[in-house]
């Protein structure tokens, strides 16, 4: 035996288990060519992933697998490796079945108030002795309650996070050292949206407020976020450390900011312009000019929300002159790369092949054929409407048919002719489109999405642009 893999506490449906990676790896290393199990719900209790190992990895890496229990030995022919898959089912279903009454216990908690989440809401701590129950914290509570005093005094979301930002006070990821995979320009700082969330949580008045999210699968960690209407809340579970009154109050303030805040300027770059620096979307600010019209500027959104910090810088410029700028290197990269006389020069040669003109002729022939049949077979449909072999229902039903189908062949004659007329004139139609493509990257959005991946802005105010192919050199 080359070693003994073990994984307490780790469940079955997780095959990111450590002893099991480690397995995999002296696998991979051939240290290993045979794999034995008390039964198969040992190996993993997903089945999907079980028939991945059992029939593709293993038998890849001429790994023998045995299961004790279940007299499985894919080394040998046996009808129990046949119910093996059926096994797997059955050791799945099991997990699920786990899951779901977990889930169903910790529901009913919820709905009793009783608090199951691993670190409660910012400004309150664990209960000492009593589980599943929650405390004020007094260290940080009255940061909680500063925030909500500021709030009533009118400040924004944004000022309220500036002030906590300017008094180094620890956000709630550093208080409660929670580890944070991915550190941005906005770790360890205050931002208007952890503000507005905090000002609208009802646990700060006494009620528990649960299920704000919940897991795609049992068999997955990812979590959705629930609608807050589907959100479980209890009233009346601890101590509150915000009163109603003021409670009801900021949700009001916050209620009449909602519609003053959501402006939004369509401009042509939108979603395509970001800050070279720190990465992030460029956001934009409406100005008067001197003759008191409307102007449109560039800023960064992380200098904008954290300006005293120091993260970034401010990027300002005229929305115009980025788009003009933008536009112009556009134009000229497609006019190099779209050359006019050589799209005059193929569509020259296209027109001239007998094939082209050859195709064209055909099938109005065969259109003009089909007309032709279709008007002698209305016409002998009416003789013998009138010499009463056919009823006035099976006339007007068979006519109606006919004729659309008449009427379907005359557009498509129609549009052959043009085809064949209108051939010589290629040329001048392939300058005009030309220049229409050309014109219309000003209006085009669409355009543009499909042309540019991104467009940077730097601190000296330069443009860069990231196109969705590859430049010519010269560019």
């Amino acid at each position: 035996m080359y070693d003994c893999y073990i994984d307490d506490g780790w469940s079955g449906t997780n095959f990111e288990r450590p002893q099991f990676q480690r397995m995999l790896t002296d696998i991979e290393a051939k240290k290993i060519n045979m794999v034995i199990t008390k039964d198969l719900s040992r190996l993993g209790r997903d089945y999907i992933m079980i028939g991945h190992y059992m029939e593709r990895y293993f038998p890849e890496h001429q790994v023998r697998y045995i299961s004790l229990l279940d007299g499985i030995d894919t080394g040998i022919e046996s009808t129990s490796n046949d119910i093996m898959p059926f096994r797997a089912i059955m050791n799945d279903m099991y997990a699920k079945d786990i899951s779901h009454k977990i889930k169903s216990v910790k529901r009913a908690q919820q709905r009793k108030g009783i608090f199951i989440g691993g670190k409660p809401v910012y400004g309150y701590k664990m209960h000492p002795t009593e589980k599943n129950k929650i405390v004020i914290d007094d260290v940080v509570a009255p940061v909680v309650q500063r925030i909500f005093s500021m709030a009533l005094l009118g400040m924004s979301c944004r000022k309220i996070a500036t002030y906590l930002n300017e008094h180094h006070i620890p956000t709630p990821a550093t208080y409660a050292q929670i580890n944070i995979a991915h550190h941005g320009p906005y770790a360890g700082l205050w931002s208007s949206e952890r503000i507005s969330d905090m000002l609208q949580n009802q646990t700060y008045i006494g009620n528990m407020v649960q299920g704000r999210s919940i897991k795609v699968s049992y068999k997955s960690k990812k979590c959705h976020k629930q609608r807050r209407e589907d959100w479980i809340v209890v009233e009346g579970t601890h101590t509150p450390i915000v009163d109603q009154e003021t409670f009801a109050h900021v949700q009001r303030l916050l209620e009449s900011r909602k519609y003053t805040r959501n402006r939004t300027y369509d401009f042509l770059l939108k979603g395509l312009i970001f800050c070279h620096e720190c990465g992030y979307p460029l956001g934009v600010l409406n100005r008067k000019n001197a003759a008191g019209e409307d102007v449109l500027y560039f800023v960064c959104r992380t200098y904008q929300r954290f300006t005293k910090a120091g993260v970034c810088t401010c990027h300002s410029i005229k929305e115009k002159t980025v788009t003009d700028v933008v536009l112009s290197k556009v134009q000229e990269l497609c006019k190099y790369v779209i050359n006019p006389s050589r799209l005059h020069t193929i569509a020259d040669q296209i027109i001239k092949q007998d094939q082209y003109k050859s195709t064209i002729e055909a099938e109005l022939y065969i259109i003009q054929n089909a007309i032709e049949k279709r008007n002698a077979d209305i016409e002998k449909l009416y003789i013998d409407y009138i010499n009463q072999l056919l009823t006035k229902d099976d006339f007007q039903r068979m006519y109606q048919q006919w004729n659309t189908e008449r009427k379907d062949l005359k557009e498509r004659e129609i549009a052959y002719q043009a085809q064949k007329e209108n051939a010589n004139k290629i040329e001048d139609q392939a300058q005009q489109r030309l220049q229409q493509f050309l014109d219309s990257l000003c209006t085009n959005r669409e355009l543009l999405v499909n042309l540019i991946e991104r467009v940077e802005l730097t601190t000296d105010k330069e443009v860069i642009i990231h196109f969705r192919f590859a430049k010519p050199e010269c560019f």
